[in-house]
Formats: structure tokens, C-alpha cells, sequence
């Protein structure tokens, strides 16, 4: 009888390691491995490399954890930030507007998705998933149409005769391509949202809401939170990260690719999963968050130097995924039950 408790306690003990330190573990893990077998992984230029490779996946998912928080999910802003792409290309290519401009119009864009979002789920009451699934493909074809199905790039010839007059600005390619104190300007972006939410979420007034509002919406509409607005505040506000993702994936490459942010879905949802168990938070956080994307954005890194065929990344990134929901999901029920 002992045997089989201590037995217990070993398999508790080490599901609930898992859950708190597995996420920074792996990362180690990951990190130590390509070390050793490669000379160039452990370099101060490849660490930069990554953290500008991970840059855009962690806007995307700092918005996928603040709809989380509230109960939500977003399963648009992949679509989001291809419409922002290309929008904020052909803005300065087709229309050659200023750099203000070119920067605060796909902001609203992701304003208007975000509360279009919240018109479906909030107002109508048409489940997170299935109106944030059904964006997805709105959104998706309107970007699509508005290019005509092309990318959008400096001088390209337009379908209705001619070359487009505009070309990205130096300034505006500097977002995505300069360097700053040492380091990538897109890392800087990335670290000042990751801290910005962080402080939000976890050191604010509004930010104890979101997750009262996600853990119990019916307790706090009884402390008097409109819940409808709280909802309808966090899918604007991944609206509104997934257009600055768009911006920075335009700044960085030179282009308005089409499609830009569906392969990037996947990726940012993985993150936020991954990081729900970082340091036993046991929710979406921003640190969580950021630590899922570095651990997955290192994971792809060390296998591109080990020559892996591209087409193999998803089989990773699923088998990253799915081992983070099971230790999360296995320590939830083990506390459920003990409850």
C-alpha cells in the first residue's frame, strides 16, 4: 500500500514539474542539443536571427492570449495580419501615402475586424470559434480580392496597364530591416508588447478583469463588469496586434506577400498553449507566451541548420502542441479530482 502511494506521489510530483518547469526545460533541452552539434547555433548572431524570426509570431499570439483570457479564441488573426500586409504595401506602392498614414490605416483594419468579431459573438451570441472560423475565410477573401490575388511589391505592373508609381520608404522598411542598440528593430517591438501586456494583464486593474471575466463571467457581472464590452475590448485588441504583425511582416521582407499570416496561425496558437504551463501560471500570459514562441521559434531554428526538409515543420510544431495540452490537461484533471 505505501509502495503504491509513494508510487503516486512520484507521478504527481513529476506531472506537476512538468507542468511548471517543462516549457522552460524543453527550451534548455532544445538549446544544449543543437549547441553540441552545431558551432553555429550557439551564436550571438543566430540567437538575434531567431528573436527577429519569432518577432511577428509573438504579435500574433499576444493577441490569441488576450482573447484567451476572456474565454475567447481567435482563429482570425492569421487573415488579419495578411490583410494588414498587404493594405499597408499597396498603400505606399499604389497610393504612395505618407508614412503616418501607412502605419495607422491597417491599425484600424484590425480595429474593424476586432469589433466586427465582437458583433458576432457579443451581439448575435454565435460561438467564439465558429465566428472567428467564419472571419478567418471573409477576411481571407477580401484580402485576396483586393490584390486580385497578387503580391503587392516596389514598381510591379498593374493589371490595369502601367507599373504602380510608389515604392516602400527607407524608413518604412527600417521597422522590419534596421538595427537599434545591437539588436533588430522588430526584436525591440516584440519586447516592448510582450512587457506592455505583461503589465497590463498581470499589474492592472483592467487587466484582473479580463481574467474574471474569463474564469467566472457570471461572478464578475455580479461585481459589475460589463462583460460584453470587456469581450468586445480584447478581440480589438487582437485585431489590432494582428495588423501590426502585417506591418512588421511588410516592413521585414519588402513586399506585400498574400496570405502572409495563414501559415502563422498555427505557430501563434501553439505559443500561447505553450506557455500556459511556464512557471505554473495555469492561464494565457504574455510571459507564457513569449516563452512558447522562443521555444518553438528555436525548435525550427536548430532543425533548419540540421538540413530538415521544410515540409517536415508542422509535424513538430504539432508534436510541440499537442505535449504542452497534455501536461496541461493531465495537471488540470489531477487538481480537479483532488478538488
Amino acid at each position: 500500500m505505501q509502495a503504491v502511494e509513494k508510487k503516486n506521489k512520484v507521478k504527481e510530483s513529476g506531472i506537476q514539474f512538468l507542468y511548471k518547469y517543462g516549457a522552460i526545460a524543453l527550451l534548455l533541452v532544445i538549446i544544449l542539443y543543437f549547441s553540441s552539434i552545431s558551432e553555429a547555433f550557439f551564436t550571438y548572431g543566430n540567437f538575434t536571427d531567431i528573436l527577429r524570426s519569432i518577432s511577428i509570431v509573438t504579435l500574433l499570439a499576444i493577441g490569441v492570449t488576450f482573447t484567451l483570457v476572456v474565454g475567447g479564441f481567435d482563429l482570425s488573426v492569421g487573415s488579419t495580419m495578411s490583410l494588414s500586409t498587404v493594405v499597408t504595401a499597396s498603400l505606399m506602392v499604389w497610393y504612395e501615402m505618407p508614412l503616418w498614414l501607412v502605419l495607422i490605416l491597417p491599425i484600424l483594419i484590425g480595429v474593424l475586424v476586432g469589433l466586427l468579431n465582437s458583433f458576432l459573438i457579443v451581439v448575435i451570441g454565435i460561438p467564439d470559434l465558429l465566428a472567428t472560423l467564419s472571419m478567418m475565410y471573409i477576411v481571407a477573401g477580401f484580402h485576396r480580392t483586393y490584390t486580385e490575388g497578387y503580391s503587392i511589391y516596389n514598381n510591379m505592373p498593374l493589371t490595369s496597364g502601367g507599373n504602380a508609381p510608389g515604392q516602400l520608404s527607407e524608413a518604412f522598411l527600417w521597422i522590419g530591416q534596421g538595427r537599434m542598440l545591437g539588436l533588430p528593430v522588430p526584436v525591440w517591438i516584440m519586447l516592448v508588447m510582450v512587457l506592455l501586456a505583461y503589465v497590463v494583464l498581470h499589474h492592472t486593474r483592467w487587466g484582473r478583469v479580463l481574467y474574471m471575466t474569463g474564469g467566472n463571467a457570471e461572478a464578475a457581472t455580479l461585481s459589475g463588469v460589463n462583460i460584453r464590452k470587456v469581450k468586445c475590448a480584447s478581440y480589438v485588441i487582437s485585431g489590432v496586434f494582428a495588423s501590426m504583425a502585417g506591418i512588421l511582416f511588410t516592413a521585414r521582407v519588402g513586399s506585400g506577400q498574400i496570405d502572409a499570416g495563414a501559415p502563422l496561425l498555427m505557430e501563434a496558437v501553439a505559443a500561447v498553449f505553450v506557455g500556459y504551463s511556464v512557471l505554473g501560471a495555469g492561464k494565457p500570459n504574455a510571459i507564457g507566451t513569449f516563452f512558447g514562441a522562443a521555444v518553438i521559434g528555436i525548435l525550427l531554428n536548430g532543425l533548419t541548420i540540421l538540413n530538415l526538409p521544410y515540409y517536415a515543420f508542422d509535424i513538430i510544431k504539432g508534436g510541440v502542441l499537442v505535449s504542452a495540452l497534455a501536461v496541461t490537461y493531465v495537471y488540470a484533471k489531477k487538481r480537479f479530482t483532488q478538488t
